[in-house]
């Protein structure tokens, strides 16, 4: 968030502060048993994040629920407003930089339209699914998000198609790349060799101020640490991921930013320790649970409120789809990860500050 919000305080660079590489969780919802919107609980999320050290939100997006923008919940233009009014306070309080990224979604005069209400309401950057143009051409795909980008500057999506998403190759991400309001692009395909495909098309186009994000919740650890090699202007170089906007993140998020920190400190010798691979599998096999990967995917949304309902951060799990709920003996690997990994959970940091979010 661009701190000339803020009276009396110098602007911040939220391209610079994106490059840096940040904590960037994806702001569940918090409903009531009959399933309305908590906002007493929604804005304990977005203080707990703050809190936690993360350097953004992202509001809106898939672990928001895409059902805020259907018209008998009418949520979409609420949920971002209730995000940035909590945000501009805890900024207010204690300014530091920040970066609002707001999710849109849909054929090219939705994501148009939504970029418009986010920027309204002082959103930096939209993260932009290309789920709803899964027939599209590329060339199409392109213009599509030149088109959003004139509204709003744009964070680029890869999203795996297990859940909704297309193969993008090489050839789309290096076009993309030559839209001038490009700011990050969130790779996540779950795979690999399409994860390179972006790091290398991004390099090769010359896009040096394009922050690279893992949205890879299977392996996050191993895109922090990788140093992807890359061919840029005739010479070898490398890429790295600076950071993360991820579902994962919306939970244990003191201990994401420990990690992200760790991270950034380490060098090249202390990269080569295989503690780091560990605590890599660890994180993997805890996601594993949360994001209910043996269902492909069916309960990731209420895997993420079933932690934050442990900790006392939501009441309930409840998904405005009154159908979307744990799948079988999914409580049962939560249980089990949460016992096997404390590391990964800040648990105690929940507990003792729990009272002031929820005031």
């Amino acid at each position: 968030m661009a701190a000339s919000d803020l009276a009396g305080h110098p602007p911040v660079n939220v391209r610079q502060h994106l490059l840096a590489g940040q904590v960037i969780p994806a702001h569940p919802l918090a409903l009531t048993p009959s399933r309305t919107l908590d906002e007493r609980r929604q804005r304990a999320l977005t203080r707990y994040y703050m809190a936690a050290g993360a350097g953004g939100v992202a509001v809106g997006v898939h672990t928001t629920q895409f059902a805020i923008r259907d018209p008998r919940f009418g949520l979409f233009r609420p949920v971002l407003e209730l995000a940035m009014e909590t945000v501009r306070a805890e900024l207010a309080r204690a300014p530091r930089p920040f970066v609002a990224v707001a999710g849109l979604v849909g054929d090219t005069r939705q994501a148009v339209a939504e970029a418009e209400v986010a920027a309204a309401i002082g959103y930096d950057v939209g993260l932009l699914s290309l789920g709803a143009m899964r027939d599209a051409d590329e060339r199409r795909l392109v213009a599509h998000c030149r088109a959003v980008a004139e509204v709003l500057p744009i964070f680029g999506f890869y999203l795996q198609p297990a859940v909704g998403g297309r193969v993008l190759g090489h050839a789309f991400w290096r076009e993309l790349a030559f839209v001038d309001r490009l700011w990050a692009v969130k790779i996540a395909p779950f795979n690999r060799y399409q994860t390179y495909d972006v790091v290398r098309a991004i390099a090769e186009a010359g896009r040096d101020d394009v922050a690279l994000y893992t949205g890879n919740d299977d392996s996050i650890v191993p895109d922090l640490l990788t140093p992807f090699p890359v061919h840029v202007g005739g010479q070898e170089a490398s890429r790295r991921v600076v950071g993360g906007l991820l579902g994962q993140w919306a939970v244990w998020t003191r201990c994401a930013v420990e990690l992200l920190e760790r991270v950034k400190h380490a060098d090249a010798s202390t990269m080569l320790d295989r503690g780091w691979l560990t605590e890599g599998a660890a994180l993997t096999d805890a996601n594993a649970a949360i994001f209910d990967a043996a269902h492909g995917f069916a309960g990731c949304i209420p895997g993420i409120h079933e932690v934050l309902r442990r900790q006392g951060l939501l009441r309930g799990i409840w998904c405005l789809d009154v159908h979307e709920t744990l799948s079988p003996g999914q409580r049962e690997e939560l249980d089990r990860v949460m016992q096997r990994y404390p590391f990964l959970t800040d648990d105690a940091f929940v507990a003792e500050h729990l009272d002031s979010w929820l005031a």
